[in-house]
């Protein structure tokens, strides 16, 4: 299971200039949805999930990430969506529901089997704890960009 293998160009969001976590969700499940992989209730399930099972991750640097997703049943096909923010907006923190993290890097899941997410999540994981490919995901000013880095580092592990 490669990150790269479940994203799109259309699902990637560069230097996107949103103003709240709700603006980043909605703007990447509408890829997502204009693409076919999720259904009409994707977005309104993601949004409800981060308000009460929040994904905020400080990484320990500059750059922290959020990994929103939902249940399988708002999913027609496994799917990726990202974004790279132009500011930090706050998600709450996953481990501290009380604590608000400012993220500018955003990997949406949208994942057909249950048992996916698990892998998914340490894929994602794996990209996160590496803060050089953060900054360069973060510079990054074309999906191909994007693409071509993930690609570099799954083939690398």
């Amino acid at each position: 299971m490669r990150l790269s293998d479940y994203l799109k160009p259309e699902s990637i969001a560069l230097q996107l200039d949103a103003k709240s976590s709700e603006d980043v969700i909605k703007v990447l499940g509408a890829r997502l949805l204009a693409l076919g992989h999720v259904k009409d209730g994707f977005v309104a399930a993601t949004l409800k999930r981060e308000a009460n099972m929040p994904t905020g991750l400080p990484l320990g640097g500059t750059i922290n990430a959020a990994i929103p997703h939902v249940d399988i049943e708002f999913v027609n096909q496994s799917a990726l969506a990202l974004a790279t923010l132009k500011s930090p907006v706050p998600f709450y923190n996953m481990v501290d529901n009380e604590e608000a993290v400012p993220v500018q890097l955003v990997i949406m899941l949208a994942l057909d089997q249950p048992h996916s997410q698990i892998e998914m999540l340490q894929r994602v994981s794996g990209i996160l704890q590496q803060p050089d490919l953060i900054l360069d995901l973060m510079a990054a000013r074309a999906p191909e960009d994007v693409l071509a880095l993930l690609s570099r580092v799954e083939t690398e592990q």
